[in-house]
């Protein structure tokens, strides 16, 4: 049986994978070992960045502050040209995940509140958007 950190960490691709694909990003799995987890192309201007995903963690010592361990393997940050965009899950016991997308500023850590994450990173709903879909086969 696979360990629970093991659990965790597929469940939280899983679902930013999810996210990505509801809200027309396009998305793409390595077959080899690299210091992302897949490639993401943007539905609206067509780049493609790398994305690291990320659980977050609720800090109850630090009033509920959301958290994100943003480092590799050996405990070092990721550098800019190895991932572009981490996505973070924050997948609470009885509650629909709530998924953000921001830029890879080098740090190891990325914090924030409840209330500045809406506002400071971008928020991916979970729902469908066919809009990106249906434009593009109209075209």
């Amino acid at each position: 049986m696979a360990h629970i950190t093991e659990v965790v960490g597929v469940y939280s691709e899983l679902v930013a994978e999810l996210a990505l694909l509801a809200n027309g990003f396009t998305v793409l799995r390595t077959r080899t070992a690299e210091p992302f987890d897949f490639k993401a192309t943007d539905p609206v201007n067509g780049f493609e960045y790398k994305i690291q995903v990320k659980t977050i963690r609720k800090r109850m010592d630090r009033g509920g502050e959301l958290v994100v361990y943003a480092t590799n393997g050996r405990g070092q940050p990721y550098s800019q040209s190895d991932v572009d965009y981490f996505i973070g899950v924050l997948a609470e016991e009885g509650e629909v995940p709530r998924v953000y997308m921001f830029e890879n500023r080098g740090l190891t850590e990325y914090w924030a509140t409840e209330a500045r994450a809406s506002k400071r990173w971008i928020e991916l709903p979970l729902w469908f958007n066919r809009e990106y879909y249906i434009k593009e086969s109209v075209v």
